[in-house]
């Protein structure tokens, strides 16, 4: 794993690059990004890059690039056990269990303190059965989940099996909370967070997600996208 320089990489026979993804970008904005800048300095029209795991737009942190012949390690992966710090409001609930959907209900929460958040987040440690969010990524019947949802078509979800490894209530500022949570290939942090809404006789959604670490990569040693800008100087190896 190479940060810096960038003169010394070569993407053609394949990198592994980190990437601190912005708020509000897609993943495939950031695959676009590096793809564009690698064509760009290579001069050529086609390499291969792609991503180690999807990020929703309102998430940030951690995600890891590959390129070239490297492309082929992405599901190896994505297998990893990956690490996140999240943010519930509690009290209310969206479509989309984010931000990215306006409340659609409210909920009292009066009830709720903190004694009573870890007794049900200890509850969430183990193998469960989880149901990813309509307004997911997800393939359901040959189109994006999420593309069914923004019709207003209903969108029957079918739950997988995840783990999560631990949960720690890291803050608790109500009607928010902060919690970090290690958690298998496939868990939806979004449902994790209407899950303890439900369990906390409630409702919540996630108001807030940074993902921190994927494997044994870590974020604090991720390139942020303004650092990969590739000049004459740097013009890495072909």
């Amino acid at each position: 794993m190479i940060k810096n320089p960038l003169s010394e990489l070569n993407f053609i026979e394949g990198e592994v690059l980190l990437f601190d993804k912005p708020f509000k970008w897609t993943s495939f904005d950031l695959v676009r990004k590096v793809r564009s800048q690698i064509r760009k300095n290579l001069g050529k029209s086609k390499i291969k890059v792609g991503h180690a795991g999807t990020l929703d737009p309102l998430a940030t942190g951690l995600m890891i690039i590959c390129t070239g012949k490297k492309t082929k390690q992405i599901e190896k992966y994505q297998a990893t056990e990956k690490e996140y710090i999240a943010k519930i409001y509690l009290g209310a609930t969206t479509p989309s269990f984010d931000l990215e959907t306006e409340v659609n209900k409210k909920f009292t929460i009066g009830h709720i303190n903190r004694e009573l958040i870890e007794e049900i987040l200890n509850m969430f440690v183990g193998e469960q059965q989880q149901t990813p969010p309509s307004y997911s990524a997800k393939w359901v019947d040959g189109q994006r989940a999420y593309k069914k949802a923004h019709q207003g078509i209903e969108v029957a979800m079918k739950p997988s099996v995840v783990t999560i490894h631990e949960i720690e209530l890291l803050k608790v500022n109500l009607p928010e909370i902060e919690i970090s949570i290690k958690c298998s290939k496939g868990t939806y942090i979004r449902s994790l967070a209407n899950d303890i809404g439900i369990a906390l006789n409630s409702g919540a959604y996630l108001s807030g997600l940074r993902r921190t670490k994927i494997g044994d990569f870590e974020v604090e040693k991720a390139l942020q996208v303004e650092e990969f800008k590739l000049t004459e100087a740097e013009k890495p190896l072909i």
